[in-house]
C-alpha cells in the first residue's frame, strides 16, 4: 500500500495530504525510463565490448586489418617517395651537371595537382576512415606528380645524351693522317711564306707524307666544299656542326663530293703538292665560330700526354710552312 505523505502548510498551520496529479506521474515514469534506457544502453555497450558478437568481432577484426594495411601503405609510400628523392639528387648533382643541365627548382619538383580536396566529391562522406583515405591519395598524387617530372627530366637527358654524343663524334679530335705516315712540319701563326719568302699568318698546320697518303675526315660531318681552291689547291671543307669546319689541301686526288656525309676516319683525299706547295704535304685548318684556331689542339684523341706535348713544341717552333693558302 502506497504511503500517504503529507506537508506543512504555513497558511492554515496544518498538515495538509499531498496530492499528486497525473502530470507529475507522467514526468516520473518518462524519467524512470530514461534513466532505465541510458542504464540499458551502457550495460549492452558494456557487454558487446566484453563479449562482442560473431559480426561484430568480424568488423572490428576487418577494421584493425584495414589500419595494418593503411599503415603499411604509408610506409611504402614514405619509402618510395625517399627512392625518388634519391633519383631527384642524382638527377641534379649528376647527370645534369654531365650535360651542363640546369637543374630542376624544387618548387616544380613540390609542385601538386590539386592536393586531397579534388577527391572530396568522390567519397562517401559517411565513411569513419575518410581523412585516413583523403591523406593516402593526396600521398600518391604528390608521388605521382613527382614521378612524371623525373620521367620527363630523363626524357630531356635522354635527347642531351644524343646530342652530347653526336657532338663528341663530330668535333674534330684526331690527326689527319696516321702520325706513323706522316712528319709534323709547320705550325699555327706567323710563318715565312714558302713561296713569298715573306712572314705571314699561317692557319693551319702542315703535316709532310708521301704523296698518295690517306687523308681522313677528323670528325663526323658533311662536306661542304671538295674542288680547286686557288692557293689551297685540290682541297675539301667539312663541316661538322656545333661551330666546326675542317680544311684539307694540296691535295692529289678527293674521294669525295659536296653534300656526302662523312664519318671519322673516313678517306676524303689523298696526300699531294697541288696549288702553292713545295713537297708533298697536307695543309689542315680548323675553324670555330668562323675563326681560326690551332689544330694542334685538337689532336688530343690518338696522341698519348708525351706525344702530344712534343707536337705542341714543334708547333710553336719558328719554321717555314710547306704551302700556302689564298
Amino acid at each position: 500500500m502506497a504511503k500517504i505523505k503529507y506537508y506543512y502548510d504555513t497558511e492554515t498551520c496544518r498538515y495538509e495530504r499531498v496530492r499528486v496529479s497525473l502530470l507529475d506521474v507522467a514526468l516520473n515514469l518518462a524519467g524512470l525510463l530514461i534513466v532505465a534506457c541510458v542504464i540499458a544502453v551502457g550495460l549492452a555497450t558494456l557487454y558487446n565490448w566484453l563479449f562482442p558478437s560473431e559480426r561484430m568481432a568480424e568488423l572490428l577484426r576487418q577494421n584493425r586489418e584495414l589500419m595494418l594495411k593503411y599503415e603499411l601503405l604509408d610506409k611504402e609510400l614514405g619509402e618510395a617517395d625517399q627512392m625518388l628523392g634519391k633519383l631527384q639528387e642524382r638527377d641534379d648533382k649528376l647527370y645534369r651537371v654531365v650535360f651542363e643541365a640546369d637543374p630542376i627548382p624544387n618548387e616544380v619538383r613540390k609542385s601538386g595537382t590539386g592536393g586531397s580536396e579534388k577527391y572530396k566529391n568522390i567519397i562517401n562522406e559517411r565513411l569513419d576512415n575518410e581523412s585516413l583515405i583523403l591523406t593516402a591519395l593526396s600521398k600518391i598524387d604528390q608521388l605521382k606528380r613527382k614521378m612524371y617530372i623525373q620521367t620527363k627530366s630523363y626524357d630531356e637527358l635522354s635527347q642531351l645524351a644524343k646530342s652530347k654524343a653526336q657532338m663528341l663524334a663530330s668535333i674534330p679530335a684526331i690527326q689527319p693522317l696516321r702520325k706513323e705516315q706522316a712528319t709534323f712540319s709547320s705550325g699555327f701563326g706567323y710563318r715565312v711564306h714558302p713561296i713569298y719568302k715573306i712572314r705571314k699568318m699561317h692557319t693551319g698546320c702542315d703535316l709532310s707524307a708521301p704523296k698518295g697518303v690517306p687523308v681522313y675526315a677528323t670528325g663526323d660531318g658533311v662536306v661542304i666544299a671538295a674542288g680547286w681552291d686557288s692557293g689551297y689547291g685540290n682541297a675539301v671543307e667539312v663541316n661538322h656542326g656545333y661551330g666546326y669546319v675542317t680544311r684539307y689541301a694540296h691535295l692529289s686526288a678527293m674521294n669525295c663530293r659536296v653534300g656526302h656525309k662523312v664519318k671519322r676516319g673516313q678517306v676524303i683525299g689523298k696526300v699531294g703538292s697541288t696549288g702553292l706547295s713545295v713537297s708533298p704535304h697536307l695543309h689542315y685548318e680548323v675553324l670555330h665560330n668562323g675563326k681560326y684556331v690551332n689544330p694542334v689542339n685538337y689532336f688530343y684523341q690518338d696522341l698519348s700526354p708525351k706525344e702530344y706535348q712534343q707536337m705542341l713544341e714543334i708547333s710553336n717552333q719558328d719554321r717555314q710552312s710547306l704551302g700556302g693558302g689564298h
